[in-house]
């Protein structure tokens, strides 16, 4: 299936528009929230069902017959529902990336919305709404942060670099985190997608990931790999196509990082 410029515009468009408006609300929410525990490492609000509403309905009234992938379902469960017509395209959504932040009063969350196609990311966009931030990328295009170029950095590891991690582990801490802690100035926002969005406007050098869903990487992905980046798993190999029909929520362990150290963080995950 071809995607036209116009048709990526238009979809980036709209991509942006449901974003803001969730965006929007979940600070508006952040006021009254009410937490609770969805599964075993994961709390959601009330605002993470209002605000994927809000990504959905807005999306619809453009796209009926386009599908859906979304990180709030009926219990611990997704949101899928498989597109409807001829297109074969996918919204992948996660209203609120940082609930545990979020929830917490902890302004460190955000929007991510992606558009896939045949397996690939070919819009993304992440909003950061407490600093009004927008990345977006179409397939083939810049990386843009409220509409101006960004690029990944250059840096290598050293003591003043910045590597972002993932907050904790379910058994011992792996050798290669303790690696770079000792090497780099180690982060871990809490929220995935705002990791990418740090590492393609040049503020990280490399973001490793245990246990990402789909919704948390689509848009990052495009957005840091238009930055100049690389991404791929652990083992180097490419994180896409991915088969839409039959994903259910697999984690998919990630790696991204400038081109100048890719290699040197992927040798340290051997």
């Amino acid at each position: 299936m071809t995607l036209e410029q116009r048709d990526l515009s238009r979809m980036l468009e709209t991509a942006v528009v449901a974003a803001r408006l969730a965006g929007q609300r979940a600070m508006e929410e952040m006021n009254y929230l009410k937490v609770s525990v969805k599964s075993e490492d994961q709390l959601v609000t009330q605002a993470d069902t209002i605000c994927q509403e809000i990504i959905v309905d807005r999306i619809k009234e453009t796209y009926p017959d386009h599908g859906f992938i979304a990180e709030e379902g009926r219990g611990s469960e997704l949101f899928k529902q498989s597109p409807r017509g001829a297109e074969q395209i996918w919204w992948v959504i996660d209203p609120i990336d940082g609930t545990n932040n979020f929830a917490k009063g902890m302004l460190l969350f955000t929007v991510h919305v992606a558009v896939m196609c045949e397996g690939q990311p070919v819009v993304g966009v992440i909003f950061d709404p407490a600093t009004d931030s927008m990345y977006t990328a179409v397939k083939s295009g810049e990386a843009h942060l409220n509409g101006r170029r960004i690029r990944a950095s250059e840096d290598g590891i050293d003591k003043f670099s910045s590597v972002g991690m993932d907050s904790h582990f379910d058994k011992d801490v792996p050798g290669w985190v303790i690696e770079l802690m000792r090497r780099t100035r180690f982060r871990n926002l809490g929220s995935t997608s705002l990791q990418f969005a740090y590492l393609a406007r040049g503020g990280l050098i490399a973001n490793v990931f245990v246990n990402p869903k789909l919704w948390d990487i689509a848009a990052g992905a495009l957005i840091a790999e238009n930055a100049g980046a690389i991404v791929s798993d652990w083992d180097g190999k490419k994180i896409f196509p991915i088969d839409l029909d039959a994903y259910q929520g697999t984690p998919i362990r990630t790696m991204t990082a400038n081109k100048k150290v890719y290699q040197q963080i992927l040798e340290l995950l051997k």
